[in-house]
């Protein structure tokens, strides 16, 4: 199978390990794909932001080190045996912010992306070289060239001021009521090279379970992406079990553009027209969303078995929903 991933960070990444291990990827190179099956994943670049002259571009690099074996596995994201020199050198001189945790080894790796922005180069071949080290399996590419950043319109003792997401997420903890989220650059960019053409050759798209607002609302906000996605079978996975978040603070993000914190919820906000199948969790079994497939599997991917067992659903309801397409032509 050929399929599409829109992804964000940490689950998306962990749920793109279990896909791997699903198809048979796992010992896949992007030049060189060890079995029939194929993945591309398009990864967010709204949460991308520029500190200390340095372009960080945190889901993509949360996907290119989990799958290539250099995640710090305990947090999610950054590099693993990870120490912050550096960040810690800045704050002596006084350089802010001093919230966003950079360490020594990921540092390297914006250095890199630095100066290939220097010299010319698009995120897409940037990401594609950095990718030539790390061999993710997939064939990973941002969801665009151009600069889009998530900010979030937010109301304090300071006023009504508009602040970037990572500041509103990391600093804050999203603990700023927010009363709007809005993708700057977002009306104006185009899909990178090679995004609607991998969505156009693909046998399915499957959603995995990112935050559906910051990280997947970002991909299709893209001109073109989510009408791509809409002519293909696709199956997203739930990020929400239960009326809270599987991790992180999705509930802030939804509750900031008015939608309610349920799996229901979620799948009628990113709608029929794009969605064919959604899996839920077994707490959430009974849910119903007009026009979309809905079936119950253990969403939590607490151990490798687990997030491969549930990747596995995912390719499996694609593929039934497929047929079922097919045969009603």
């Amino acid at each position: 199978m050929r399929i599409v991933v829109p992804a964000g960070g940490i689950g998306g990444a962990r749920f793109l390990r279990g896909l791997k291990a699903a198809l048979g990827t796992d010992a896949a190179t992007e030049s060189n794909q060890a079995t029939e099956n194929q993945i591309t994943v398009i990864g967010n670049t709204g949460d991308d932001i520029t500190l200390f002259g340095l372009r960080i571009c945190p889901d993509l690099d949360t996907v290119m080190y989990t799958l290539g074996g250099g995640i710090n596995e305990e947090q999610g994201w950054g590099r693993t045996d990870e120490s912050f020199t550096v960040k810690e050198e800045l704050a002596a001189y006084g350089m802010k912010p001093t919230w966003f945790g950079l360490g020594d080894r990921d540092t390297a790796t914006h250095i890199v992306r630095a100066q290939m922005i220097a010299a010319g180069y698009p995120l897409s071949a940037i990401t594609t070289a950095l990718c030539d080290r790390w061999q993710p399996g997939v064939r990973l590419m941002p969801m665009t060239d151009d600069q889009v950043e998530t900010h979030v319109v937010v109301n304090d003792g300071d006023g009504r001021r508009a602040i970037h997401f990572q500041e509103w997420w990391i600093r804050h903890r999203a603990a700023l009521p927010a009363e709007e989220i809005i993708s700057l650059g977002a009306e104006k960019a185009k899909p990178a090279p090679g995004v609607i053409r991998a969505i156009r050759n693909a046998d399915a798209v499957i959603i995995p379970p990112s935050n559906p607002v910051v990280s997947v609302g970002s991909i299709l906000n893209i001109e073109g992406i989510r009408e791509a996605m809409a002519d293909k079978t696709v199956v997203g996975v739930s990020p929400i079990i239960g009326d809270a978040p599987v991790r992180g603070m999705a509930d802030a993000c939804l509750d900031a553009i008015g939608v309610r914190t349920s799996a229901g919820a979620v799948a009628e906000h990113l709608g029929s027209d794009l969605l064919d199948g959604w899996l839920v969790d077994e707490a959430d079994a009974g849910t119903e969303v007009d026009g979309i497939e809905v079936r119950s599997r253990p969403l939590y991917m607490s151990a490798p078995e687990a997030t491969e067992a549930l990747a596995r659903a995912a390719v499996d309801l694609a593929v039934e929903l497929s047929e079922r397409r097919a045969g009603q032509r």
